[in-house]
């Protein structure tokens, strides 16, 4: 009897093999066949799943964003006030453990390959979008329910929340530490709520 193939489950590996190579070695070097070797399958295999590098960059930056998701709804487990649940969401956003630094790192390739291609432009500039909305949405919910001062702009608000994620190449170019991010994070979100 034949084995049964789980596709997602292949896709997934294929998405950790292109992460660590990224991580190790940088855009530039992840070739389809050198995620092949580090995901331990062929070249063949590697593009019965993704016809283009960008099909399987793209892949892997939405099997990035589930697993964020998910590290997310971890950390916001007993959580219940709008300023933590920034802080969670912000905090795993930037590369301060393993998972999120092999994620900034795709990211930062992402957005590299979105200037030059403009299908995957229209997409992430459309997934960024909805991510800032609901960022605003959050924070128009904190100041109607008296969190937030009533005479803060929530569109500026949001714009320097998000701001808090450009620490990452701060972080990996060892420019700051974990500690310092934690603590501007902390500090900006300390001012914001009353």
């Amino acid at each position: 009897m034949p084995k049964k193939v789980d596709h997602r489950e292949r896709r997934e590996a294929i998405a950790r093999a292109l992460w660590r190579v990224v991580a190790q070695q940088g855009w530039n070097r992840a070739t389809m066949r050198e995620v092949a070797r580090e995901a331990d399958a062929s070249l063949g295999q590697v593009q019965h799943y993704f016809s283009t590098r960008t099909a399987m960059l793209t892949f892997a930056m939405e099997f990035a964003a589930e697993q964020t998701s998910h590290r997310v709804a971890e950390g916001l487990v007993d959580v219940t006030h709008p300023r933590e649940v920034l802080r969670v969401t912000l905090t795993e956003m930037l590369p301060l453990h393993p998972d999120a630094r092999a994620t900034s790192r795709m990211s930062a390739a992402y957005v590299l390959e979105a200037l030059h291609d403009p299908e995957l432009h229209a997409k992430l500039r459309d997934d960024l979008r909805e991510k800032r909305a609901l960022v605003e949405q959050m924070i128009r919910q904190a100041i109607a329910d008296g969190h937030i001062a009533e005479d803060r702009d929530p569109a500026v608000e949001t714009n320097l929340v998000l701001a808090l994620t450009g620490l990452t190449p701060l972080l990996e170019l060892d420019v700051i530490d974990p500690r310092a991010a934690r603590v501007a994070i902390d500090r900006y979100l300390d001012q914001l709520f009353v």
